[in-house]
């Protein structure tokens, strides 16, 4: 990537708050006695309305560090439930959270760490219909999502509602951070359709919930999103902007590497369809699993009738360690798509894939089908359809 000169500082994003009371005087001390932010940097944590989008493994720590940082106002976008399987890493909830909303779970441990935040829930899913408007009542965005369709959306929404957002993203072992600011002063401008100007093809990059995340890369990446925003706030330091910090924490490295404004990029004008934009799943992947596409019971039902077919499980060995349908067998997405197991799956009876969910098996089906297998089929929901409909003793992850 072509770099850009970096500017020194941004001027502070946030004026001054007119006073700190004696109790926050205490509480803040470790800050007001650092020059850099000193009395009136923590007035324009206080002044600061933030929102923060996701309140999952990155938004967890981002949140408590935010309000224990004293940043005066909170935005919670989320309307998720607090799963057994999010404990591992978003911090901000616990075990008696578990069924109970992200948004509430979290606005309670904000106020066990910082009772003088002002904390707002918005417990819609974030759409282009109200992305805009939500975004003109705060000062600074915080994108910690899983998905290019939110980025994408946050992106778009925050050129049109001129604000600056602090973007960060983790896989497995992998994290990733800038900071993207359209109307930056002094020609700096950039945002994430410099750095990736498509999405990439459906199913390239799993999310999460497919690859894994070692639960701690949450810590380190949502504390430098953090450390980004209260840098933004006070006018203090030097960004992630036209930078992108990528970590490795196997072999704990930290690297930055140089973005330059995209100069055929098209103006952002207005909002679209970003579930289009991105596709979850392939066109070719939708067209081979109309017509051709199973539910659990259905799947049941074929095998309690003694039917001769194959069950294929297009998984990762590690999940297939986790759990697995009796009588399947293991062949990756990935021999599939390269065509090297085309040789191992079986002519004479009916096939029937399956994933975690039912992406990875669409996408293999797509193959199978253009390779003449007419009696192919995948299985909605994958196992974990399968696991929820028919066999309760399979773990869930």
């Amino acid at each position: 990537m072509v770099s850009v000169s970096v500017q020194g500082s941004l001027p502070p994003l946030v004026t001054p708050a007119a006073e700190l009371t004696r109790d926050e005087v205490a509480r803040y001390s470790r800050h007001l006695i650092i020059p850099d932010v000193g009395m009136d940097g923590q007035k324009r944590l206080k002044n600061a309305k933030v929102l923060v989008i996701g309140a999952g493994g990155l938004g967890s720590p981002a949140l408590l560090y935010l309000a224990a940082a004293g940043v005066g106002t909170l935005g919670i976008v989320e309307f998720d439930v607090v799963d057994e399987s999010n404990l591992q890493r978003q911090v901000i909830h616990g075990q008696s959270d578990i069924g109970r909303s992200k948004a509430e779970s979290a606005r309670n441990s904000i106020a066990e760490i910082n009772p003088y935040v002002t904390v707002n829930l918005h417990q819609d899913r974030l759409e282009p219909e109200n992305a805009v408007e939500l975004f003109a009542q705060y000062d600074l965005i915080l994108d910690g999502t899983d998905n290019f369709a939110t980025r994408y959306l946050v992106n778009d929404a925050a050129v049109l509602a001129h604000k600056p957002y602090v973007w960060g993203s983790i896989y497995r072992f992998e994290g990733q951070a800038s900071v993207f600011w359209e109307d930056a002063p002094d020609g700096r401008g950039i945002n994430y359709r410099d750095l990736y100007p498509e999405a990439p093809p459906p199913g390239m990059v799993p999310s999460c919930a497919e690859g894994g995340v070692l639960g701690v890369l949450c810590a380190s990446i949502g504390s430098i999103m953090v450390t980004e925003a209260v840098k933004l706030i006070t006018g203090i330091g030097e960004t992630l902007l036209g930078r992108l910090m990528v970590y490795d924490a196997l072999e704990m490295s930290y690297r930055t590497i140089k973005l330059r404004r995209d100069p055929n990029r098209e103006t952002i004008t207005e909002l679209i369809d970003y579930e289009a934009f991105c596709g979850v799943v392939s066109e070719e992947g939708q067209a081979a699993a109309a017509g051709s596409t199973i539910t659990a019971s259905e799947l049941r039902d074929m095998l309690d009738a003694g039917k001769d077919v194959a069950v294929i499980d297009v998984r990762e060995p590690v999940e297939w360690d986790i759990c697995h349908i009796d009588g399947a067998t293991l062949i990756p997405k990935d021999r599939i798509l390269s065509g090297d197991a085309l040789a191992d799956l079986p002519q004479n009876r009916p096939i029937v894939l399956h994933c975690k969910t039912g992406i990875r098996s669409a996408e293999a089906l797509a193959v199978l089908k253009r390779a003449g297998f007419a009696d192919a089929v995948h299985l909605q929901g994958g196992i974990i359809s399968w696991a929820r409909q028919v066999d309760p003793s399979l773990p869930v992850y």
